[in-house]
């Protein structure tokens, strides 16, 4: 990385700022959401990166975007989307069933429907490796093109962030529940649901773990079914991979989102008209970035952010 003198000397301005940051951060999770093991841990892991040496200082500051996308989810606690607007439970059962139904047997069954009675141990173990990777594998991406390619770097961060502000203000605008919730509690609402991990309890339940069932407990919201942003995220990565023409890796990257579209609804978490929006979610959020990368003034910004990571 290139050097930069004021990642290489201690500042009292930035040790005065980072606590500041980390004072702000704490009243606002003291006060609001409440602390948990996990925010100590970031607040510890962003502190100890900045301060330890030059390149983890780098490393902080490039990924801060990432750490502020955590933050809005995490703080989502606060205010759930079924105290903004009513849930919507049946509309989309039913919208998905007129669109994507499967007859059989005299019925016709949404796809989740279908793949719950259609379930092979070989299709639990593909799902919840590809669903585990949704976030895993868009960091380690983000993390080589932090090594190859800076601006391209930047220009994925923010695209995914940005995809997420997107998807959030939709979950507000109109809540929805999963499949799932249909399935276990039918079409009545009821506030006190906990999160469920579906489909993917096969997976925990053939190796005997817990994996997926400890993610799914620390979930801010369960009716955030529309868009899904699990789709969305292979979608911005791909993009990107075709944008560096990375050949072979692309392949990789296309199956992974074939993966991810499969797991979401053979698990029960997605319909497929909730990866259709999260798709349209990532294309418009990638055409607005597109666009204002060629604002002069915003493509400078990311270039002087790129000298400083």
């Amino acid at each position: 990385m290139p050097d930069n003198p004021s990642f290489n000397r201690f500042s009292g301005k930035a040790l005065l700022n980072s606590f500041f940051l980390i004072g702000i951060y704490c009243l606002w999770i003291g006060i609001f959401v409440g602390f948990r093991s996990d925010h100590i841990f970031l607040m510890c892991f962003c502190l100890s990166a900045y301060f330890l040496h030059p390149t983890t200082r780098r490393f902080i500051t490039a990924f801060f975007i990432f750490v502020i996308y955590w933050v809005i989810y995490d703080s989502m606690r606060i205010c759930p989307n079924y105290l903004v607007n009513p849930v919507h439970i049946r509309q989309p059962y039913d919208f998905e069933k007129s669109l994507f139904g499967i007859s059989e047997n005299g019925n016709v069954l949404t796809p989740n429907e279908f793949c719950k009675s259609h379930t092979h141990v070989v299709l639990d173990i593909l799902a919840g490796i590809f669903y585990i990777n949704w976030v895993p594998v868009p960091l380690m991406f983000a993390l080589y093109l932090l090594i190859k390619d800076k601006i391209n770097f930047l220009r994925f961060s923010y695209a995914f962030v940005f995809t997420n502000i997107v998807g959030f203000i939709i979950y507000y605008i109109y809540p929805a529940a999963p499949p799932w919730y249909v399935d276990q509690y039918g079409f009545d609402f009821d506030l006190n649901t906990p999160a469920s991990t579906a489909g993917l309890s096969r997976f925990d339940d053939y190796f005997g773990i817990s994996l997926f069932h400890s993610l799914y407990s620390k979930n801010a919201n369960i009716f955030a079914a529309i868009p899904s942003l699990h789709a969305a995220y292979p979608i911005i990565v791909l993009y990107f991979g075709l944008r560096r023409r990375m050949g072979w890796m692309n392949v990789l990257f296309f199956i992974f989102l074939s993966g991810i579209w499969f797991a979401a609804v053979y698990s029960g978490h997605h319909y497929i008209i909730d990866l259709l929006i999260g798709a349209a979610c990532a294309f418009i959020s990638l055409f607005l970035f597109e666009y204002a990368f060629a604002n002069p003034k915003v493509n400078n910004w990311f270039l002087n952010l790129a000298k400083r990571i």
